[in-house]
């Protein structure tokens, strides 16, 4: 634990609601904002009823005022960029030797924006996108990968252990947003080679519990497997991590590639199913939701067949 400190958080999502909570258990003294006023009163409902004093701000500046470390979890660069360049955003209120330390998924370009920006007030950044999805944001479990001066990160790293599982310090600004951006295209290609096998094994008739029992304890277990297998035999989507937001980071991802002169086809064929699913209604189903779009002889919008053999 470390010494009790002054915090602002910013936005107050699936992730950044309960991650200002652990921050006020851990002892800090903590200031909230969120954009939309009804999402901030069911916070302010929930964190009342615990106990917890946490202060609401009518703005991200009135928010940073006395902050010594900022925190930010929003959806993407404009939002980003509106509650920290934009005229009542934190940059505007944060005094020189504090941190800045974003957990928003945003693009690499914005991350060193951001970076220079601060520094050039004297800010120390970091940015630091997390993994882990709502169930590691409220228990705690976050994977967080860092991009930014050794100082910042040694700032920040004792702080946000309170609601972390693990912690790596990548490299410069803007590398813990490229670090996401490889974790959603692992993501996106084990759930495609997933949903495959799963229409496989029902395909065949096989008992599909027994065929989880089977092949999840060897070479293709994974994440997706152990917490996904049971809900997508069951046609189950209504949660977790959406397609919407999946989409949004494997587009950085494609774009991040595209600047580095790399192919990157197999994360370009999962976000055309994606784009599909969106179509039909599904962006906000869990990225599980992929083998609803990989059913039986549907092509893509570029007329290539999801099931080759028909």
């Amino acid at each position: 634990m470390t010494a009790p400190l002054s915090i602002a958080f910013i936005g107050l999502g699936v992730m950044g609601g309960p991650m200002t909570g652990h921050l006020a258990r851990a002892g800090h003294r903590v200031t909230a904002f969120n954009r939309s006023e009804k999402r901030a009163a069911h916070w302010q409902k929930t964190w009342a009823e615990e106990g917890l004093d946490i202060a609401f701000a009518k703005t991200p500046a009135e928010a940073a005022l006395e902050a010594d470390i900022v925190f930010v979890c929003v959806g993407n660069d404009d939002d980003l960029h509106a509650v920290t360049l934009d005229d009542d955003g934190v940059l505007t209120a944060m005094r020189s030797g504090s941190l800045l330390a974003d957990h928003t998924t945003v693009s690499a370009k914005m991350a060193r924006h951001l970076a220079k920006e601060a520094e050039a007030r004297g800010i120390d950044a970091l940015d630091a996108p997390v993994s882990g999805g709502e169930a590691g944001a409220v228990n705690g479990q976050l994977a967080i990968m860092c991009g930014g001066r050794d100082r910042a990160m040694e700032r920040a790293r004792n702080v946000m252990d309170c609601y972390a599982k693990s912690i790596v310090h990548v490299g410069p600004s803007g590398a813990g947003q490229t670090a996401k951006m490889a974790n959603q295209m692992c993501i996106a290609g084990v759930l495609g080679g997933l949903s495959e096998a799963i229409r496989l094994a029902k395909a065949a008739g096989l008992d599909l519990d027994k065929t989880y029992e089977a092949i999840s304890g060897g070479a293709a277990q994974s994440w997706q497997m152990d917490n996904r297998w049971r809900t997508m035999t069951a046609d189950e989507f209504d949660f977790g991590f959406a397609i919407d937001w999946m989409r949004k980071d494997l587009g950085y991802a494609l774009d991040e590639a595209k600047r580095l002169g790399l192919s990157s086809p197999v994360t370009a064929l999962v976000d055309q199913f994606y784009a599909d699913v969106q179509a039909a209604g599904g962006g906000r189903q869990d990225t599980s939701a992929l083998i609803t779009r990989l059913a039986k002889g549907s092509p893509t919008k570029t007329g290539i067949q999801a099931d080759t053999q028909g």
